[in-house]
């Protein structure tokens, strides 16, 4: 594109952000600042749209963004303004984690007027004790205590029977050899030291390191949403009562949610997902921006905005960013 398509494609990303309404060549004439003839904006815009960049909807003459649209306008020509944000230091002070996450999920929401999102800080899989229980033939209870006083139970399934002597013997021995590990740690050395361990208890250790690892991420994958109920308000929604049952639903499973999540906590920095191209949430009218945070330099939960297509980025980004610092100071230790 030349310098005239890309600002009149700036212009009318912006224009229909701020109004949310189709723009016309008039409008785009007054706004662009550039001496062009109607005629000439009308060539410009049918070579954007055939660019997939912007879209006329039928009942309109004018043009709105596309997905495409808004990444190409994200990307390449979005212009931060600074903005004024209240004291949010007091709404996230130390406290305790649930506490925190449940008030940042608030915040974003209450700042961005859409829904805040916030993984609670998943806590490294470490085991302080390990018990097995025999239930029945070949059904073992794993009972698994955390440092922190935290207990898991799973039922495992053994390839053999196992007597309770037996089982009163693997737990002795991996909590004696392997408390204070985590599980992926505690998984390595099961592989270097299985030769040296009797093979009816190696596949018993085996079994509760796998049972033990899914226990604890899924009591760690917790996600709090907040202000779903914006959405209803939301004019690009609110017409289409389809679309906003379909996002009550993704609010509601919140496995969708964490995925997302899940692939913005790799990343440096906020994140920003137009359209269905994050290939989680695969709805085109919505978009999230997310970031990681971090508690004692280590990035332990993701936290996000999402909304309309249509919204202010240069804002949300700033909102996510101040408030992922935020929710990362209240949970570091001082």
């Amino acid at each position: 594109m030349d310098e005239r398509a890309k600002t009149l494609l700036k212009t009318l990303v912006e224009r229909y952000i701020a109004d949310g309404q189709p723009v016309g060549s008039r409008t785009l004439s007054k706004a662009s600042g550039l001496e062009l003839s109607p005629a000439t904006i009308r060539n410009v815009m049918a070579d954007l749209e055939e660019l997939g960049l912007i879209a006329s909807p039928h009942t309109s003459a004018g043009r709105i963004p596309t997905a495409r649209g808004y990444r190409l306008f994200v990307d390449t020509m979005m212009t931060a303004q600074p903005r004024r944000f209240p004291d949010l230091e007091p709404q996230l002070t130390p406290d305790q984690p649930k506490r925190v996450i449940a008030n940042a999920a608030q915040l974003l929401s209450s700042l961005s007027s859409f829904v805040g999102v916030v993984t609670a800080p998943r806590k490294p899989s470490v085991f302080h004790h390990i018990e097995f229980m025999r239930l029945s033939e070949r059904r073992v209870l794993l009972i698994l205590v955390t440092p922190d006083g935290d207990v898991q139970n799973r039922v495992i399934f053994t390839a053999q029977d196992h007597s309770a002597a037996q089982l009163q013997e693997a737990s002795n021995f991996l909590t004696a050899h392997y408390a204070g590990l985590t599980l992926e740690e505690m998984r390595q050395r099961l592989r270097s030291e299985v030769d040296r361990l009797r093979g009816e208890i190696s596949g018993l250790m085996q079994a509760a390191v796998d049972a033990g690892s899914q226990a604890l991420a899924d009591d760690g994958e917790q996600v709090i949403v907040s202000g779903e109920r914006n959405l209803l308000s939301v004019q690009d929604f609110s017409s289409d009562m389809g679309s906003l049952r379909r996002l009550f639903d993704l609010f509601e499973q919140k496995t969708q949610l964490i995925r997302l999540l899940d692939v913005s906590s790799q990343a440096e920095g906020v994140r920003i997902y137009i359209g269905g191209e994050s290939g989680v949430v695969p709805y085109e009218e919505l978009s999230v921006v997310s970031a990681p945070y971090e508690v004692d330099g280590q990035v332990v939960g993701t936290l996000g905005v999402i909304g309309p297509t249509r919204m202010a980025y240069d804002r949300m980004i700033q909102i996510v960013d101040i408030t992922s610092r935020l929710v990362g100071n209240a949970l570091s230790t001082k």
